[in-house]
């Protein structure tokens, strides 16, 4: 053997490795996945944070095969701008309330039927028996899953006090828009909604279009509504949801190895959150009377109005198709079957 074959033999046993380490490299570069995800909460709330930290982890976890890119604020636009952006994959997923997914499926808004829940206690036996057929619903819709969190009770606030039901004729309701659910609520209380997104709430409230509105304390602030209303009525009147979906298109490019470390953190992720949550809606409520806002409370006679409204609401939206029937007995039956359990 010539030392110029010898040469060109060693050359080639010294760059073997090297080529092969640099395959690796680009394969490992062509598999890598960055979820495009846009959400309305502002960057800083107890949302952010919790999810740059999961979405760390699974970078982490995953050595960077599968990286998760939040667009906080509302950068991308409404729901309906950031679905069709998830349709033409410029998006992956979005962070979105039930009212949201309501188009895309309907009992996305299920655990938001007005003054169907009571407490925590109740959400929490009536969430572990229905998050799975939710979740299974989503998936049939081409969307999965990553949580469901705790956005909390909502309760009406007001430039003048509402202490009956028959105080709204009159007032200038905000209803998000899109949102049937509350629109159905408000028409059996002879209410005419304003429908508007809601990055359009603070301008409205400051022009005089709207003059009440409803959201979860945590919200109010971080809107800042509550700086153009004066009265906040002390009765919950609806529970919301928080849910993170991906396209399912997206999530099946991931490895089913990663797909499992993507959910194992974000469901520890959503369990910190809905913790978190409570507790920032808690000292919300308390920053919001600290702010002047005063907390009105109707008498029981005017209770049982509300909540006589709210179950004509809930037969419209059942009878409109906008719910699974049977689904809705589920989720009331287990609230009984919880109610039973705890009489005193």
């Amino acid at each position: 053997m010539t030392i110029s074959r010898r040469r060109h033999d060693y050359a080639g046993f010294l760059l073997t490795p090297v080529i092969m380490l640099l395959l690796l490299i680009l394969s490992s570069s062509a598999a890598a996945i960055t979820l495009k995800v846009a959400t309305l909460a502002p960057d800083g709330t107890s949302w952010m944070k919790l999810m740059r930290e999961g979405a760390a982890e699974i970078a982490d976890r995953t050595a960077g095969r599968v990286k998760i890119k939040f667009y906080p604020g509302g950068v991308m636009g409404n729901t309906g701008s950031v679905l069709q952006k998830m349709r033409i994959g410029q998006l992956h997923g979005g962070a979105f309330t039930g009212s949201d997914l309501a188009q895309v499926y309907p009992d996305a808004q299920l655990y938001s039927m007005p003054l169907v829940f009571h407490s925590y206690e109740e959400v929490d036996y009536v969430r572990q028996h229905i998050d799975e057929t939710l979740i299974k619903g989503f998936a049939d819709n081409g969307m999965v899953v990553l949580g469901i969190s705790d956005g909390g009770f909502a309760y009406i606030m007001s430039k003048a006090p509402l202490r009956r039901l028959s105080d709204l004729r009159g007032h200038k309701v905000w209803m998000p828009e899109g949102d049937v659910l509350t629109e159905a609520m408000l028409e059996s209380a002879g209410v005419s909604p304003i429908p508007l997104p809601v990055a359009d709430v603070y301008t409205g409230l400051q022009t005089g279009l709207l003059d009440t509105v409803a959201g979860i304390p945590t919200g109010v602030i971080a809107f800042q509504w509550y700086t153009s209303v004066r009265y906040l009525t002390d009765v919950p009147l609806m529970f919301l949801t928080g849910m993170l979906t991906i396209d399912s298109k997206a999530f099946d490019r991931i490895k089913p190895g990663d797909q499992k470390i993507v959910r194992e953190v974000m469901d520890a992720t959503f369990r910190k959150l809905d913790a978190v949550n409570r507790s920032d809606n808690e000292s919300a409520r308390s920053a919001l009377q600290n702010q002047g806002i005063e907390f009105v409370h109707p008498d029981m006679s005017e209770r049982n109005n509300w909540e006589i409204i709210a179950k004509q609401g809930r037969e419209k939206m059942v009878s409109r198709a906008h719910y699974t029937p049977a689904l809705v007995e589920e989720m009331l039956g287990y609230i009984q079957e919880f109610r039973a359990r705890h009489a005193r």
